[in-house]
Parts: structure tokens; C-alpha cells; sequence
């Protein structure tokens, strides 16, 4: 009988050494393994001219208790649609048409896709490709509404399968890995879907599937005219968002295609069109370097860490939580540099209130470690998002621009999502800097409209069990920032 127990028990501890082994091993290698080809990706530098490189921007805003918008991302999108005469390819995270019973937003996703399914039919031979996130699909517990009718009409829809990136929920995944990814998503639909309570329901395998917490987080268009990079999402909850995005010009649209090249090989391998440009085209005084992934994060980290006295800095940001850019910015403080910060203030997501995590945290920090030295303001939201990603530092005879889809969270710049930005430097007299410069300074300084508010509005409401959660989250990787 003791022997038998002890058997038991020996079997027990040998299984459960097997379990960590493989646990262990797991996380170890899917945190750390090779990333697919083509991802993290740093293109040429092309010197452009200034007319070649434009800075577009959507604002809602307050104007003597009137909502404003001004909105000039997807107007552009819809005429640079217009212009294509050869291909057209989109790269696009949220492009759906689900939000919560009683809210009312723009029909944003339908006018981009009526317009894409208008271009395809008067010009059936044209390439359109659109590449997206399985969120638009609860990870195939659904069909897209809007994906079905594209396919009706002749254009690829592309879901890129994030399975062979790295691991940014490492803890849930390698269980995932281990024991759920095997089976698919599908099944019966009976769970309430997390998006909206307007949207299909989903199958518990697509709620595992979502725990990994991923995402293609690119918003991008490329056509055989110009290319546009931004922050905003085809979304109609997400209609109303403050965004920002650059169109260019010239040969960075094959660097663009270059890039997508990557996220179509991870959705099937579809080969994309590509773009001949002029050689003999003119160089401008603007360096314009696309970049993807972790090279963003090179990017950034070396832009903060050149400023220096004097220096401006200026940040617009949805989310701002990665531990090496908040140290960068205390540590440009530390040589003198001029550092404003306009932040979210994470108090709301299409008309549900949120925890006021990471930015609140986070700005509470660099406010107590500076002596209040880093100068942050709160965008004035109400039931929209301020979800711009943008860097500007303006040196005193060029400015460095670093723009995209990418939050500054560890998630966003450490080769777990894809992403896209742009980096830009231009000498101080060109009209980009000129733009940047009111785009910022009318926000800091709320001239003709309540743009933003005091640092103190929010961070009375921090309680200390939003810092603790913060802090766990951070620890156990467990996030959506």
C-alpha cells in the first residue's frame, strides 16, 4: 500500500516536472524566437520635398460648450481612393460597425468600403487588397458585414494570423499554446462579445484566442500615387477619435508595399502589386525613413535621447506606458530639455467608462520625479478618444517627427503587434514643422477651442488600487496597452 502511494505520488511529481518543463520551455521560446521575415523593418531614407510629405489630423473638440470636429484623415483616404489609376492596398486594424445599443457614431466603415466596392466595380481589373486584424471577426467567430461585401465585388480581404509572433501575454499563451490552439475557433457562438453588445456573439475558443492579446495595429493605404500612414481606424465608435496621420509621396510608397509584403506573408502570402517610381525625381530637405515594429522603438528612444537644453519635446498620445521611453524623457529632462506632454486621460471608451489606466499612473510619476518639470495636459475627451501617436522634437535648426499606429507601450514597440510609423526630420522652415508647430501649440494653449485641461483634473481621481492594478498588469503582461 505505501509503495503504491508512492508510486502515485512519484508519477504525480514526474507529470507535474513535465508540465513546467514544457510551460517553461514554451514561454521561453515564443518570447524570444525569430521573428517572421520582413517584420521590424526599417526602409531607405528618402529625401523628399516639402510638398511631398503632408501632416493630416482629426480633432473633436469643445468650443464654448459645442462640439466641434475637424476631420481630415478619411476625407483624403476617400480622395487618394479617387486618384488610384493601378492598386490599391490597405492595411487596417478596426474596420467594423459594432458598438453598444444606444450610442450613435458616423457609418465610417460602410462610406470606406461603399467607396473601395465603387473604385473595384468602374475599374474591375484595378488590385484592391485589404489586410486586417481577426478582431474584425472575433477571431472567426463571425463574418464582417462590410469583408463579405468586398469579396462579393472582387477585392482580397486578408486576416493576418499573428500565431508566429512573439508572445506578449506569455503567462496565458504558452497554456494556450499548449493545450487550445489546436482546436481552432470554431464552435457555437453563445458568449457575449466584448466589443460591443451590438456585435455577434463569440465562440469561447475565439475569447482564448483573443486572451494572447495581439494585434496587426497597422493603419495604413498605399496606391500608385501616394501613401498615407496614421492613428485612426475605419471604426464607426472610433469615427470621432482625435487622430493624425502624414501622406507621402515618392519612392517611400515601394517601401510601404515592402512592408505589407510582411503582413500579407502572415494572412496567406498574397503578393502584392508593386510601385515604380521616378529615379531621376528630385531630392528634397526632408530625410522620411518608414519604419515598423521595433524599429520604432530604436527610433524613438534615439530621438529622445539626442534632445538636449533648449530642446522641445512635444508628445500626443493615446497611451504612454513603455519603462525605457519614460525613463529616456526623465532622463532628457534631467539635460535641460523642454518637455510637454498631451495625454488621453483613459476615462472613457465609446461611451463606457474606463480605469483611467496606464496614463494616469504614468503622468503622476514623471510629474513627482520632475517637480513637475515635464509639463503634461489632458486632452478634453468626452465620449471619444484622444488617439493620436506622435513624437515632435524641434531642435534649433531641424525637428525629429516620429508618427503612426504606435502607442508607446511595451506591447506596441517591442515586436509583439505590427505597426507602422514614419519618421520624419525636416529643417525648422519647412511647412511640415510649421503645421506640427500650430497643431500643438493651439492644443496647449486652447486657442479658439477647450482643447486641453490641467494636469490635476484627473490625477485627484487616482485611487491607490488603480496604482496597484497598474502595477500588477505591468508585471504579469496582462494588458490591452
Amino acid at each position: 500500500m505505501v509503495n503504491r502511494k508512492l508510486n502515485k505520488r512519484n508519477i504525480l511529481a514526474l507529470l507535474i516536472l513535465i508540465f513546467l518543463i514544457v510551460y517553461i520551455g514554451t514561454i521561453a521560446y515564443h518570447e524570444n524566437k525569430t521573428l517572421p521575415n520582413g517584420i521590424s523593418y526599417e526602409g531607405d531614407i528618402h529625401y523628399l520635398s516639402d510638398e511631398s510629405v503632408s501632416f493630416l489630423y482629426d480633432l473633436t473638440y469643445k468650443d464654448g460648450g459645442n462640439t466641434k470636429k475637424e476631420q481630415q484623415l478619411f476625407k483624403r483616404i476617400f480622395t487618394a481612393i479617387d486618384e488610384a489609376e493601378q492598386f490599391i492596398v490597405l492595411d487596417l486594424f478596426l474596420y467594423n460597425a459594432y458598438y453598444d445599443k444606444g450610442l450613435n457614431f458616423p457609418k465610417l466603415s460602410s462610406t470606406l468600403t461603399n467607396k473601395l466596392v465603387t473604385k473595384k466595380l468602374k475599374n474591375p481589373n484595378m488590385e484592391i487588397i485589404l489586410i486586417t486584424d481577426e478582431i474584425n471577426t472575433s477571431y472567426g467567430s463571425h463574418e464582417n458585414k462590410q469583408f463579405e461585401k468586398m469579396k462579393r465585388n472582387g477585392i482580397d480581404v486578408l486576416h493576418t494570423d499573428l500565431d508566429t509572433l512573439r508572445d506578449s501575454n506569455p503567462l496565458y499563451s504558452a497554456i494556450w499554446r499548449m493545450f487550445f490552439q489546436w482546436f481552432g475557433q470554431s464552435g457555437k457562438a453563445y458568449i457575449p462579445n466584448a466589443m460591443a453588445d451590438q456585435a455577434p456573439r463569440m465562440t469561447i475558443r475565439s475569447y482564448l484566442k483573443l486572451m494572447n492579446v495581439k494585434a496587426n495595429h497597422r493603419k495604413t493605404i498605399a496606391t500608385d500615387k501616394t501613401a498615407i500612414i496614421l492613428s485612426g481606424n475605419p471604426h464607426d465608435a472610433s469615427a470621432n477619435h482625435s487622430n493624425i496621420g502624414f501622406e507621402l509621396n515618392g519612392p517611400i510608397i515601394a517601401d510601404l508595399l515592402k512592408s505589407e509584403q510582411a503582413a500579407a506573408n502572415l494572412a496567406g502570402g498574397k503578393k502584392l502589386p508593386g510601385y515604380h517610381y521616378d529615379q531621376s525625381h528630385t531630392p528634397g530637405p526632408l530625410a522620411v525613413q518608414l519604419i515598423t515594429e521595433g524599429k520604432v522603438f530604436k527610433a524613438a528612444l534615439n530621438a529622445i535621447e539626442s534632445a538636449g537644453d533648449g530642446d522641445e519635446v512635444w508628445l500626443a498620445m493615446f497611451y504612454l506606458a513603455d519603462r525605457k521611453i519614460i525613463n529616456s524623457l526623465l532622463a532628457a529632462h534631467e539635460r535641460n530639455a523642454d518637455i510637454k506632454i498631451i495625454l488621453d486621460p483613459n476615462e472613457n471608451a465609446f461611451g463606457a467608462k474606463k480605469t483611467g489606466l496606464p496614463n494616469r499612473p504614468v503622468a503622476r510619476e514623471l510629474d513627482q520625479k520632475t517637480n513637475s518639470g515635464i509639463q503634461i495636459r489632458w486632452y478634453n475627451t468626452t465620449e471619444e478618444q484622444y488617439h493620436p501617436k506622435l513624437m515632435y522634437i524641434k531642435k534649433k535648426e531641424e525637428a525629429i517627427i516620429i508618427g503612426g499606429s504606435t502607442n508607446f507601450t511595451k506591447r506596441n514597440l517591442d515586436d509583439l503587434n505590427l505597426e507602422t510609423n514614419v519618421l520624419i526630420k525636416a529643417p525648422n522652415d519647412t511647412k511640415i514643422i510649421t503645421d506640427l508647430d500650430h497643431y500643438f501649440h493651439r492644443q496647449w494653449d486652447n486657442e479658439n477651442g477647450d482643447f486641453t485641461l490641467d494636469f490635476d483634473t484627473y490625477q485627484d481621481e487616482l485611487t491607490p488600487m488603480q496604482r496597484i492594478i497598474y502595477l500588477v498588469q505591468k508585471g504579469l503582461h496582462f494588458t490591452t496597452y
